[in-house]
């Protein structure tokens, strides 16, 4: 998501507040009072967490109030270090007299007085912007443990089989050429890559060596091509050379059946699409079927050998269906009372699957009707209504399930904007990797490690991340 940078600064806040708390109650100090100073840095901090509700929220569409989140963002990070150093070089002071004034205890006084005079500049300059204090968040923060699975269910497809239905029709019609390549287009979230499992999935192609790859933004032949290798042959494919690249997919590929998505294409030179194109036309005696995804009608032209397949929003009533599976509707004792508020809030998903699934997984978790009513009336609805897609509905769905997540797992869910779109994450290395920077929240309870897998299946049951096929997960 685009503006997450911006968002994340209030749980960055939230994470260092309880940090300063914690460094007071310490007593972390040497011969000037720090506690004081950790004090009034811990004041400045409340006044300007009271405005961050209105602050995040205009920050979608106000460059100016993005980077001066951006800036308390900066400093919260700089804030901690500065603490992790004071525990690391400081001892309570239980001296009665001082001791020698050193080069390093200098620096460290330095380094508070600075940050003070950063925060307090940061805090000033929010006056201009005039934020709305907010009492309570406009979207309660859950809790939720469920358990997800890569199965694709039914309300993942709801409302689709039309649609499945006229892409076999249309591979079925060509399947006897050598080569034939089926784009489906259609705007973000709509549900194309969904529509390609089920493709890839169907008992049609049970005789077909079946291969799936995640394209991306960043085009690169060569990594297509090795994916495609070390599908079919079991091994790790790593050519450099796009001769020996086209050799090995030649080799493997002729005489027989095989199955490929290419799932999420953005590239648009005609010529790199040309070449992907016969690429797959490689071997001889084969029969390659090609199922392509994109956001884009001009690459869908340009790579097809069918006409491509254009997937439409879905009606209200299958996102309502969607959402309804998702917080268990039918079990609730006071579903009379969400059912027309539940109705109004899948409208707003303007037919979006990814929409429908994401607010449906919140809204689990939001058992009275004043939280569905909360969720319903959000600003996040309207907020980039400027924008002429459907696609602002998912966007803004997404940025209502983030701002239900608690503090530390905005953070472990902002560290995975390291990693690129589809990169695949060993699911064990994550985990080290939130545990080994302080991103989980300590617990009497749970150990880092149970807590860390609650954060990935609450992610997964939101659409931020998904499974791929094997033992790791992948950045949606």
């Amino acid at each position: 998501m685009a503006h997450v940078g911006g968002v994340i600064a209030s749980a960055i806040l939230a994470v260092v507040s309880k940090q300063i708390m914690s460094a007071i109650k310490g007593q972390i100090k040497l011969q000037w009072n720090f506690v004081s100073d950790l004090q009034k840095m811990r004041s400045s901090l409340q006044t300007v967490e009271a405005l961050l509700e209105d602050a995040e929220r205009r920050s979608i569409t106000d460059q100016a109030v993005r980077l001066w989140l951006g800036r308390l963002k900066d400093t919260m990070y700089e804030i901690s270090d500065m603490i992790d150093d004071f525990e690391v070089n400081t001892e309570p002071a239980t001296q009665k007299c001082c001791p020698p004034i050193n080069v390093s205890k200098l620096k460290m006084a330095n380094k508070m007085k600075n940050m003070r005079e950063q925060l307090k500049g940061i805090a000033e300059d929010r006056i201009p912007f005039i934020f709305m204090q907010e009492n309570a968040p406009s979207v309660p923060e859950i809790h939720d443990n469920r358990e997800t699975t890569a199965a694709v269910t039914e309300t993942q497809v709801a409302g689709r089989d039309n649609d499945k239905q006229e892409i076999m029709a249309r591979l079925s019609g060509s399947i006897t050429k050598e080569i034939t390549i089926l784009p489906i287009y259609g705007i973000g979230g709509i549900g194309k890559t969904t529509m390609a499992q089920l493709v890839f999935k169907d008992s049609h192609f049970k005789e077909y060596s079946r291969v799936w790859v995640y394209v991306s933004q960043k085009f690169d032949l060569n990594k297509i091509g090795n994916s495609i290798i070390s599908q079919l042959s079991n091994c790790n494919s790593q050519h450099t050379d796009p001769q020996m690249v086209e050799n090995n997919v030649q080799r493997l590929f002729s005489g027989k059946k095989i199955l490929i998505i290419l799932d999420d294409l953005w590239e648009m030179e005609a010529e790199k699409l040309e070449r992907l194109k016969t690429m797959l036309e490689l071997g001889e005696g084969s029969n390659v079927v090609a199922v392509v995804t994109t956001r884009e009608e001009y690459i869908a032209q340009k790579i097809q050998t069918l006409e491509p397949y254009k997937l439409t929003p879905l009606g209200d009533d299958i996102c309502w269906t969607i959402i309804k599976d998702k917080t268990s509707f039918d079990a609730r004792t006071n579903n009379a009372q969400l059912e027309l508020i539940g109705k109004d809030i899948a409208k707003k998903c303007g037919g979006m699957a990814l929409a429908a699934q994401s607010i449906g997984y919140m809204l689990y978790s939001m058992k009275s009707v004043d939280q569905w009513v909360s969720v319903n009336n959000s600003e996040f609805w309207h907020v980039l209504a400027s924008e002429e897609s459907s696609s602002h509905q998912v966007h803004a769905s997404l940025l209502l399930s983030y701002r239900s997540m608690g503090s530390y797992l905005k953070l472990c869910f902002g560290y995975c904007a390291v990693f690129p779109k589809g990169h695949k994450i060993s699911k064990e290395e994550l985990v080290h990797q939130w545990i080994a920077l302080g991103l989980v929240k300590p617990s009497k309870t749970f150990s880092d490690i149970q807590t860390s897998e609650s954060y990935i299946n609450h992610l997964l049951g939101m659409s931020f991340l998904e499974h791929p096929k094997s033992q790791v997960i992948s950045r949606g």
